[in-house]
């Protein structure tokens, strides 16, 4: 903390160590290192790596010490080299990767077939739940698209008997699938 009162103006100190002045690079780094660490860390899970990926950031700083005008905030300029140094880092370990829009459509498309899919499975069993009758009926119906004319003559039941177990079927359906949403959402 001595240290950053004593260079509330830094323009001497980096001149030190542009020059090559190994007192100024260490004041320097004393000063910066705690705030570069945490940036880096902010990046780099890995403690040792964030450590070594500030310590390469500052061996730059040092290195390109002339090339910084003094426009804007010094911390600024360093911070830049150290947000750049780790993203090189994150590069380097092959951790930065970034999904092109086709390949997020097809994840999409992908996660949306899984749950369809799902879906299906579980509205075949409770279809599959249904007595035979009821289940018929409205897989004739509401699977097959035969007309209750149709389903009648095929099961050779009445009309009106074909329309009361699709209606049944229908009811004894809503309810499952109310019972399986209370469950699934926890609802109240």
């Amino acid at each position: 903390m001595k240290l950053i009162s004593l260079h509330k103006n830094y323009k001497t100190l980096i001149a030190k160590a542009a020059k090559g002045n190994r007192r100024g690079q260490q004041e320097l780094f004393e000063l910066f290192a705690p705030k570069m660490l945490s940036i880096c860390r902010q990046y780099v899970k890995n403690n040792d790596v964030a450590e070594e990926v500030m310590l390469t950031g500052f061996l730059k700083v040092f290195t390109h010490l002339e090339s910084y005008k003094a426009e804007g905030s010094f911390e600024g300029w360093i911070r830049r080299i150290m947000v750049n140094e780790s993203i090189s880092q994150l590069r380097r370990d092959k951790k930065l990767f970034f999904k092109d829009e086709t390949e997020i459509e097809n994840s999409l498309e992908h996660v949306a077939y899984i749950e369809s899919e799902l879906e299906v499975e579980e509205i075949q069993k409770m279809i599959d739940s249904l007595p035979d009758g009821y289940k018929t009926v409205f897989v004739l119906y509401a699977v097959e698209g035969y007309k209750h004319g149709e389903i009648a003559e095929l099961l050779q039941i009445s009309e009106s008997t074909s329309k009361s177990q699709l209606f049944k079927a229908r009811k004894m359906l809503q309810a499952k699938v109310n019972k399986e949403n209370t469950i699934s959402y926890g609802t109240h």
